[in-house]
């Protein structure tokens, strides 16, 4: 495809907060085998090629190619792969075309930036991902980085010396977070809450062995042996298969079952794109969650093994459990609620605020967990109320992910993405219309009960509720007194 080539002067600042050399980061309170993650680092020089898949990018892109030309590891060659934009994505990516020969204090470094403008793309950034692979599968690491990912300056750095020093590693990913400076309003609550969720999957991840269970496409190093061993064993021509709504998730359980690790590095950072709106939310949350379940149910589009059991599916099963568990708690209670006060009888125990005020120590133990955390963060954790509304929010995703799959209705997820991104569609709003339709319903046939069957109802469903409620409870205790073992995220 062609490319304009133009030399530019790299600016003197570095893009995000500066990070410490390895020695400092190795001196807090980690774990013993985090030791030996860089002893005896090997001084072998690798060769990384990085893709950058870019649609609609033009607010981001330029810091995103300044954030990786100020790395202290510079990649050895950028390609920008930009698919189907109808912005200037291309235009101001290709202000930093051509050779960069740059300085840092790991010493002089050369790489040299390529844009590519694919058109109309059918595949879309699957099929900028797998021609960007094409034009890298010769260097040992392929690096992929969203065209809306800023890294701090020793991101690359990091995750090169610790998949060099670990031939086990097939893919390693930075830990995310989006910044919520610039945001007010209803787009600042949605980032803090997006912020707590990035937070809680990377804790989760590092407190497994660091056993990272997607290897998101947003900032991750892959080896391309790996990679190739991927294709080979599933009959695959790319890395990547069209077919999939989460190619990343897809190509984690694959790196896995051929044998190599998939890690989460506890070092290297980087900011990601949030959703701004309920709409962007919606569509991302529903098209990850359904592409999951497409994972974990077996003979889903006819060429996914469907491994329930697979270690990185695993994880997979407990969050939609437990988002299930969150949602019949919920709804059983309000209704249980409603239908007492209907009869007079509700007698109020503060046993009740027990799992309220746990699960606010556990928001505000993540919330002081994050690295990057300001007051926003904490502000979300101790006020109850936006972290349970964000939890609404998500219940929403996962009934309507659930209810599009089992419906067996075929939509093109992407599509619908990219469409709620430009603020089009409405359908974030049918959870809540489907909601209110079933309340009222339910409320016609308990007034057309008579009182015996209303308290036999009461005095079976509370008890189930007060159950599930005590062991949800003891869950997060169990989450709030968990070691972390100096982990921030």
């Amino acid at each position: 495809m062609p490319y304009r080539r133009n030399e530019i002067a790299l600016r003197s600042a570095t893009v995000g907060p500066v990070t410490p050399p390895l020695e400092d980061l190795l001196s807090h309170a980690f774990p013993a085998d985090f030791d030996s993650v860089f002893e005896g680092s090997s001084t072998q020089r690798s060769t990384i090629g990085c893709i950058i898949p870019a649609y609609n990018e033009e607010e981001s892109i330029a810091q995103v190619i300044e954030g990786l030309l100020t790395q202290t590891r510079v990649p050895d060659v950028i390609h920008v792969v930009v698919n189907n934009t109808s912005d200037q994505t291309v235009a101001l990516a290709s202000q930093y075309a051509g050779p960069h020969e740059i300085t840092t204090e790991l010493g002089e470094q050369f790489t040299e930036v390529f844009v590519h403008d694919i058109g109309k793309n059918p595949d879309k950034k699957v099929g900028a991902l797998n021609y960007g692979y094409s034009l890298v599968e010769g260097y040992d690491y392929l690096l992929g980085v969203d065209g809306d990912t800023i890294a701090e300056a020793r991101a690359v750095e990091y995750l090169e010396t610790e998949i060099i020093n670990d031939s086990r590693i097939g893919g390693i990913s930075a830990i995310y977070s989006i910044d919520n400076k610039p945001f007010k309003g209803l787009a600042s609550f949605l980032i803090s809450g997006q912020r707590s969720q990035f937070a809680a999957f990377n804790l989760q991840n590092l407190l497994r062995g660091r056993n990272m269970a997607v290897l998101g496409g947003q900032f991750s190093i892959f080896s391309t042996h790996a990679l190739r061993e991927v294709m080979e064993q599933n009959h695959q021509t790319t890395p990547w298969v069209k077919d999939s709504e989460v190619e990343d998730s897809l190509l984690s359980l694959q790196i896995k079952s051929a044998g190599y690790l998939t890690k989460i590095s506890p070092f290297a950072r980087a900011d990601v794109g949030g959703m701004t709106t309920l709409s962007g939310l919606d569509a991302q949350q529903v098209k990850w969650t359904y592409g999951a379940i497409e994972l974990m149910w077996p003979g889903q589009r006819g060429d996914t093994k469907g491994q329930p059991l697979h270690p990185n599916l695993r994880i997979r099963w407990f969050e939609n459990f437990g988002m299930l568990t969150n949602l019949f708690v919920r709804i059983a209670f309000l209704l249980l609620l409603a239908g007492s006060l209907s009869l007079s009888a509700f007698v109020f125990s503060p046993w009740w605020l027990l799992p309220i005020g746990m699960a606010v120590l556990l928001n505000l133990r993540m919330a002081l967990t994050m690295e990057s955390r300001t007051r926003k963060d904490i502000l979300f954790a101790v006020l109850i109320v936006p972290a349970e509304i964000y939890m609404w929010i998500r219940l929403s995703h996962f009934a309507r992910a659930w209810t599009r799959f089992l419906s067996k209705k075929k939509v093109d997820n992407w599509a619908m993405q990219a469409k709620a991104e430009k603020g089009g569609g409405f359908g974030h709003w049918t959870p809540a219309i489907v909601t209110l339709a079933v309340l009222v319903a339910v409320a016609v046939i308990w007034m057309m009960l008579g009182p015996v069957v209303q308290s036999s109802i009461l005095w079976v469903g509370w008890p189930i509720v007060g159950v599930v409620t005590v062991l949800q409870t003891l869950m997060m205790f169990t989450k709030l007194f968990r070691r972390q073992h100096g982990y921030k995220v």
